[in-house]
């Protein structure tokens, strides 16, 4: 296992949980931590570690200091080798605060921004290593770039 990495891998609820689940396969022979707003998504790991955070958004400040905070514990306990993420603010922080450790980081905006960028994936190509669109429309110079979609 010389090659096996340390993994966060970082999701909100609905479809950004959904689309982190079909990358599951590409995490094989690694150690995988997930990181996600409900604990009802436990049943899908199967005995994986899961560390449920609090869900928020740009609406609530102090709803985002509690995530950021909760997602700054968890990155300086796991101390991940690659921190990914398909969004939403958990994911953005995990970006953030694993660049502070020195992970690589990589970012998958949800299939679900067709027209443009979500606002966390618009400000997580600062701190990703790899900034990825599921929309070749969407792709430009200078990140995100265009790769395949999950879903």
């Amino acid at each position: 296992m010389g090659d096996s990495r340390r993994i966060l891998a970082v999701a909100s609820g609905g479809g950004h949980w959904i689309q982190l689940m079909r990358l599951r396969p590409a995490f094989e022979g690694h150690e995988v931590c997930y990181v996600t707003v409900s604990s009802d998504y436990a049943v899908q790991l199967e005995g994986e570690r899961l560390y449920v955070v609090p869900d928020s958004n740009l609406t609530s400040k102090l709803a985002l200091l509690r995530t950021a905070l909760a997602v700054f514990w968890i990155v300086a306990r796991v101390r991940p080798d690659v921190v990914l993420s398909t969004g939403a603010a958990p994911g953005w922080f995990a970006l953030v605060f694993g660049r502070w450790f020195r992970a690589r980081t990589v970012w998958l905006d949800s299939i679900a921004n067709a027209t443009q960028l979500s606002k966390s994936g618009e400000k997580a190509g600062r701190y990703a290593d790899l900034w990825l669109t599921q929309w070749p429309e969407l792709a430009q110079a200078g990140g995100p770039e265009y790769a395949g979609s999950v879903l």
